[in-house]
């Protein structure tokens, strides 16, 4: 695991202290979890058959249970081919998920102290097969989500996997991120709305052509 100075993708919000909810299995976020956790093994699944080694980019990741979970579910030779990168700036947060790392044995995966929000923060882990967006889109401006989903070809190989979150309180902004999606050649493979919350998870797989991966753009600043 390695470590780079960056300056995160931080708003107002005390994003260690957001992973609290977790500690109840009856939450919203925790249920959120495990409708992401799902779709990640799915992922897993559709893109093992395939001899190369797999990449999974996660960007804001928090301490990172949601891909670190399901990493450590999977056997010694499957995991290892698994290649995985985490961008997050919460220091504690990244203390969190290295401990989990250790504990788990997962020592393929690249813990980046990288603000998210930055272009150049990629360059080095994109294009990826497994592209994790989740807790981003609802802490940015609508015109910075409109943005960030024109830049994700560049993180995404043909075929990748993206998984999105995002709270549906109003105004609602998923009907719009989903037609967006469409317009950057990503095609929805499921969209999760459990009734009784909010929050609601993206599935969509990218079938347009990667674009290239410039530097020194400045992609969104958190807003919470």
């Amino acid at each position: 695991m390695s470590s780079d100075t960056g300056t995160g993708c931080h708003g107002r919000t005390d994003w260690n202290a957001w992973h609290d909810d977790y500690a109840d299995p009856d939450s919203a976020l925790s249920a959120r979890l495990a409708v992401v956790r799902g779709e990640i093994r799915s992922a897993l699944a559709d893109h093992g058959a395939r001899a190369q080694p797999l990449t999974v980019l996660s960007a804001c990741a928090g301490d990172g249970r949601d891909i670190l979970g399901v990493l450590a579910e999977q056997e010694e030779p499957r995991r290892r081919r698994i290649a995985t990168t985490l961008l997050e700036t919460d220091p504690r947060n990244l203390e969190r998920a290295e401990r989990f790392c250790r504990d788990a044995g997962l020592d393929q995966v690249r813990l980046l102290d990288r603000d998210a929000g930055l272009s150049s923060s990629y360059l080095d882990a994109a294009p990826a097969d497994l592209v994790l967006m989740c807790g981003v889109f609802g802490n940015l401006t609508d015109a910075d989500v409109h943005g960030l989903i024109e830049f994700l070809p560049a993180l995404c190989r043909t075929g990748a996997t993206l998984i999105w979150t995002r709270s549906r309180r109003a105004p609602d902004l998923t009907p719009a991120i989903r037609s967006w999606l469409a317009g950057a050649r990503f095609t929805e493979l499921s969209f999760t709305a459990p009734p009784g919350v909010q929050g609601t998870v993206g599935t969509h797989r990218f079938d347009g052509e990667p674009q290239q991966l410039l530097a020194g753009r400045r992609l969104f600043r958190f807003v919470r």
